[in-house]
Order: C-alpha cells, then sequence, then structure tokens
C-alpha cells in the first residue's frame, strides 16, 4: 500500500478507536481510550475499550481487551499480520501483550509523556534484545485522541472542558 492510502486507511480506523473511547466515557465512565484489531486483509477482527472499573480489572486496558477478542474471534494466541489501533500510547504492560501476541503494527493517536511505552518514556516494542519487534505509528489524529482525554480529566477535576 502506498504511504498515502496507508494514512488514510489509518485515519479511517482511528476514527473508529476514537468512538470506542466515546463509549468508555459514556458507558462506563471510563479513561476514553479505545482500541481495534484489523487483519492482515484489513477486516476488522475485535474492538475494546478501556473497562478497568467495570470489570474490576486493572489490566483490563483498550488494548488487552482488543486482543483478548481477537485472539478469542480468530482461535490463536498469535495475532499475526495484525495491526492493533488504540487512541493513546500503548503503556508497558500493553506493549509487552504486543509483543507476546505477535503483533505486526500498532497505531496510535496521543503520545503518552508519562508512561508511554512505544516512544515517548519507552521504546518496548522495538527494543532489539526481544524476539518480535512491533512496527510504530504515532500520532494518528493525535489532536483529536488527545482533546478527547484532556476533556475527560477537566472534567473530573470540575475544570471546564474548553478553557477557551
Amino acid at each position: 500500500m502506498n504511504p498515502e492510502a496507508q494514512t488514510g486507511h489509518d485515519q479511517r480506523w482511528m476514527r473508529q478507536a476514537l468512538a470506542l473511547a466515546g463509549r468508555a466515557q459514556r458507558e462506563d465512565d471510563e479513561i476514553p481510550v479505545g482500541a481495534l484489531v484489523v487483519d492482515a486483509d484489513g477486516r476488522l477482527v475485535a474492538e475494546g475499550w478501556n473497562r478497568n472499573i467495570a470489570e474490576r480489572d486493572p489490566s483490563a486496558h483498550a488494548e488487552i481487551v482488543a486482543m483478548r477478542r481477537a485472539g478469542a474471534a480468530i482461535g490463536n494466541h498469535r495475532l499475526l499480520g495484525c495491526t492493533l489501533y488504540v487512541t493513546l500510547e500503548p503503556c508497558a504492560m500493553c506493549a509487552m501483550a504486543m509483543v507476546h501476541a505477535r503483533v505486526a503494527r500498532v497505531v496510535f493517536g496521543a503520545f503518552d509523556p508519562k508512561t508511554g511505552a512505544a516512544g515517548s518514556v519507552f521504546d518496548l516494542l522495538a527494543d532489539p534484545r526481544h524476539n518480535h519487534q512491533v512496527e510504530v505509528v504515532g500520532g494518528v489524529l493525535g489532536e483529536e485522541a488527545g482533546a478527547l482525554l484532556t476533556g475527560y480529566f477537566r472534567a473530573k477535576r470540575g475544570k471546564p472542558v474548553d478553557p477557551g
């Protein structure tokens, strides 16, 4: 796929991940992070959003939820050839789960300067010491993803969502 087509493809899937992030916030009052897994043929395999509070599970990040569902859907713990789209840069737990699942590529929206493990704080996905590296594309619709998170946390702190 040429780079322009890939960018359009990535943006289309990221918009869907952003919609899932909205569901996390609306339906479960979770931090709005959404994720989905797409196979090598460009078909949606599974989706997820943050479920930590709803499931009382500290590991139920959007990426983990989506990868669990993808594994069940394809009948394999390996997600070979798959791309994971997520609205926030993966943390260390999610990044290493991607390495173990052999995800081919991760595309994320907003960078996470506090706990990002795909280049911001750590670069776990490209570490040559692992037996698998994950291709990383960051910042796809990053402003939209960041605004969603900022709005959520401002509202939680009782601050105006748009400080304008």
